[in-house]
C-alpha cells in the first residue's frame, strides 16, 4: 500500500496484517517511520517489505512494482493512500501547487494501479481501493487543488469500478472526514471548534476508524460492492 509510514496508512498497513495480509510498505520521505511500520507488521506475524517509491514518479512506480512481485509475487490488494496538500486560497495559488497536488494525489494513483493492473488481474481476490476525502465531496476553502484531486479520485473509482468488475476486481473508495492526523493537529483550536461543532457524532475521527473500512472492502464479505464511496465521517457528510 503507498504512503504507508504514518498516519491513516500506517494504521491501514496494521490493520490489514492483523487481518492476515501480507502488507508491502510504500513511502517517499520517512524512512525510518516506514522501518518502524515493518518492525511492527513482522511483530504480528506477517510478511512485509518496504519500498521507497514517489508515486509521481512512474518509473519509481515501475521499480516499485517490480520489487514487490520479486518478494511477494502477484498482488492481491491495491491501496492507494499517498497523499499531500498544499493549501492556499486560490487567488494565492500557484501553479506549482496545483501541480505538485494534483501530480502525487491523483496521477500518482493512476501510476500505481496502471502498473500493478496486471498482477491484480492474476489474482482470485482482486481489491483496488483508494483513499479519497470529504473534501473531495464538499469542497473546502483553501484546498481547491486538494478538492479537485479528491473528487477526481471519486470519479476514477466510479469509471474503473465498471472497467473491471467483469474481470473480478472491485475497485472502492473511502473518504474520511476530520480524522486525527498530524494534517488536523496543525489546524488552530478555534477552526477545530468550528469543525467539531458540524460532526453530528460530535468527535473527531481515529486513523483505526478509516482502517475498519478498509479492511471490510479488502474482505471477502464485500465481493459484490463495487464502485462504492465509504464515508467515514461522523456524519458530517451524507
Amino acid at each position: 500500500m503507498t504512503g504507508a509510514s504514518r498516519g491513516i496508512g500506517k494504521e491501514i498497513a496494521l490493520a490489514l496484517a492483523s487481518a492476515g495480509a501480507d502488507v508491502a510498505i510504500n513511502y517517499r520521505a520517512r524512512g525510518g517511520e516506514a522501518d518502524g511500520v515493518a518492525r511492527r507488521i513482522e511483530g504480528l506475524g506477517r510478511n512485509t517489505w518496504v519500498c521507497s517509491a514517489d508515486v509521481s514518479r512512474r518509473d519509481d512506480v515501475v521499480r516499485m512494482r517490480d520489487s514487490v512481485g520479486k518478494h511477494f509475487g502477484p498482488i492481491d490488494i491495491l491501496v492507494n493512500n499517498a497523499g499531500i496538500n498544499v493549501d492556499r486560497l486560490f487567488e494565492k495559488m500557484e501553479p506549482r501547487d496545483w501541480d505538485d497536488v494534483l501530480s502525487v494525489d491523483l496521477t500518482g494513483m493512476f501510476h500505481c494501479i496502471h502498473a500493478f493492473l496486471t498482477p491484480l488481474q492474476q489474482s482470485s481476490h482482486g481489491r483496488i481501493i483508494n483513499v479519497t476525502s470529504i473534501v473531495g465531496q464538499t469542497g473546502n476553502i483553501g484546498q481547491v487543488n486538494y478538492a479537485a484531486a479528491k473528487a477526481g479520485i471519486i470519479g476514477l473509482t466510479k469509471s474503473l469500478a465498471r472497467e473491471l468488475a467483469g474481470k473480478g476486481i472491485t475497485v472502492n473508495a473511502v473518504a474520511p472526514g476530520f480524522i486525527e492526523t498530524d494534517m488536523l493537529s496543525g489546524v488552530p483550536d478555534r477552526v477545530r471548534e468550528r469543525i467539531l461543532a458540524q460532526i453530528p457524532a460530535r468527535r473527531f475521527g481515529h486513523p483505526a476508524d478509516v482502517a475498519n473500512a478498509v479492511v471490510f472492502l479488502a474482505s471477502g464479505q464485500a465481493s459484490y460492492i463495487t464502485g462504492h464511496v465509504l464515508n467515514v465521517n461522523g456524519g458530517m457528510y451524507l
